[in-house]
Formats: C-alpha cells, sequence, structure tokens
C-alpha cells in the first residue's frame, strides 16, 4: 500500500525516486487502496478473510506521512475496520529514525526496514538517507522498537543488486549485523526498470548469498 504520491528519498534503485515528490496521500486514500484490495479478493471480515496481510511498502516512505499512516493502520486493524491482526500490518521504512521511535509510542504494528547495504559507504550511496540515520543508529532504533512489545522480529529488506551487493563478503557483513537484533530478512531479486544503471543479481549468486545467513542461523527469504 503506497503512502505518498512520488518519494522525496531518492533510493538509487528505486522507480517512484526517478518522479520526485508529489504530495502526502490522505488517510482515505490509503484505506482506499486496502479497501479495494479486499472487495476484489471477496474479502469478508470475521467470516470471508481474503485480505490476511498489509505492508505500507508502496509508493513513499510511510513516516514521512506519519498522521495519516498512522490513522490508516487503526483503521486497518479495528473490528470495525478490516479486523486485521496487529503483526498482520506491516509498516516498511528507509530507516527515519525518530521518527520509528515515535512509531513504536503510538502503533503496535510490525517494522521493516528497507536496508540494502551492510556497510554505511555502500548504503549512503544507494540510500542518501543513511547519512543523516547511519546503520548503527537505524539498529539502535530497531532494537528499542523490538523490546517495546515481547517476541518482535524486524524484518530487513535487501535488494539484490548484480555486482553491487551481492557478493559473500556483503552476506558475512549482513550476519554481523544481524546478531544485534531479532531479526529476519528478506532478499529482493531487483527489478528492473527503464532507464536504470542496475542489473538483477544471477539466481546463483542470490542462492549463495542467503545460504551463508542460513548457515549463520539467520532466517533469511528470497
Amino acid at each position: 500500500v503506497s503512502s505518498q504520491v512520488g518519494c522525496g528519498l531518492n533510493c538509487q534503485f528505486c522507480s517512484t525516486a526517478t518522479q520526485g515528490f508529489n504530495r502526502n496521500l490522505a488517510t482515505s486514500e490509503i484505506i482506499g487502496q486496502a479497501w479495494t484490495a479486499a472487495k476484489h479478493l471477496g474479502n469478508v471480515p470475521h467470516q470471508q478473510r481474503k485480505l490476511t496481510n498489509v505492508v505500507m511498502m508502496g509508493m513513499g516512505e510511510p513516516l514521512l506521512n506519519f498522521d495519516n499512516v498512522v490513522r490508516a493502520m487503526s483503521i486497518m486493524r479495528d473490528d470495525l475496520g478490516l479486523g486485521l491482526a496487529n503483526k498482520r500490518v506491516t509498516l516498511s521504512t528507509a530507516g527515519l529514525v525518530p521518527m520509528i521511535d515515535k512509531l513504536g509510542e503510538v502503533a503496535d504494528v510490525s517494522l521493516a526496514v528497507s536496508l540494502h547495504a551492510p556497510n554505511d559507504e555502500l548504503r549512503t550511496e544507494l540510500v542518501p538517507l543513511n547519512k543523516k540515520y547511519p546503520i548503527k543508529e537505524l539498529l539502535d532504533a530497531c532494537l528499542r522498537y523490538t523490546q517495546r512489545r515481547a517476541r518482535t522480529t524486524i524484518t530487513f529488506e535487501y535488494t539484490m543488486l548484480k555486482g553491487v551487493n551481492d557478493q559473500p563478503e556483503h552476506a558475512r557483513q549482513l550476519v554481523k549485523l544481524m546478531r544485534k537484533v531479532p531479526s529476519k530478512v528478506n532478499l529482493i531479486p531487483f527489478n528492473p526498470f527503464h532507464g536504470t544503471r542496475f542489473e538483477r543479481s544471477d539466481e546463483d549468486v542470490i542462492r549463495a548469498f542467503q545460504k551463508i545467513l542460513l548457515d549463520a542461523d539467520v532466517l533469511t527469504m528470497v
């Protein structure tokens, strides 16, 4: 589900970044996306649960449209709304540290972080926001988030970019980071778009990367 029209964070591998930021979506526009999907699926709350999970991972940075997104997620979880369980609503962020702390104070939802690199030099190149909130500060915020509620893990999203962040040394660096916070990793094969300089990592490279993480007891999906 999208939270904004466009995005101003300029992550280098993201298609949305190429169009810049236009505006924030209203609460009704955010809920409307989930409602439309639920209707399309034939979802009936508490009876036919066809819509089981919502992830704020569409266009935009959800934490930059904080109030509208929090209200929308509250409606998604309300018995008179979409009736979703707290853990089945996930907010995905590029890593706005102060807003992660604020989210932890007001909303009981799952948290996903767009990491995409295991060291600051590479992450700053891919995700410019890292210059303001480097990896250590981000992981500290994630740890604080998990400490607010029992049995919480953070999902770290990692887009696999050919020859950029997909080498064995990157996987080993990532293992060290994942030991600092209760976590699981979602490896996402890059989806090319017109004009991008990046390519998708080869399947065998992605699986080898995954194996290094799994062998180190880091739960990793592709």
